[in-house]
């Protein structure tokens, strides 16, 4: 399987799509037209990243940084980006 984006990928969250905290969640949630999703923390830390402007490098160094005792961080973030993808939750941004 290809992963759906490489290291100089910009993510975005895509149009029919937005991301946001809700307190009443204490969480992050994806809002769309037919419903909710409400997201763990590791879902809304990567996503909240996935803002256009950062590279799919950029947004694994900030966590990497933020969570330096997890262990293989690099591989579990290319893995949700994928099926964040797949779920069409986000798309590539401008480059």
């Amino acid at each position: 399987m290809t992963p759906a984006f490489g290291p100089d990928d910009v993510p975005a969250m895509a149009r029919t799509f937005r991301l946001q905290w809700e307190e009443a969640q204490a969480s992050y949630v994806i809002l769309y037209p037919e419903g909710m999703v409400k997201l763990n923390p590791a879902a809304g830390e990567i996503l909240s990243r996935c803002d256009g402007e950062r590279t799919v490098s950029a947004i694994i160094d900030d966590l990497e940084q933020k969570f330096p005792d997890t262990d293989a961080l690099r591989d579990d973030i290319m893995n949700f980006l994928s099926i964040a993808y797949e779920q069409q939750w986000i798309q590539h941004g401008p480059t």
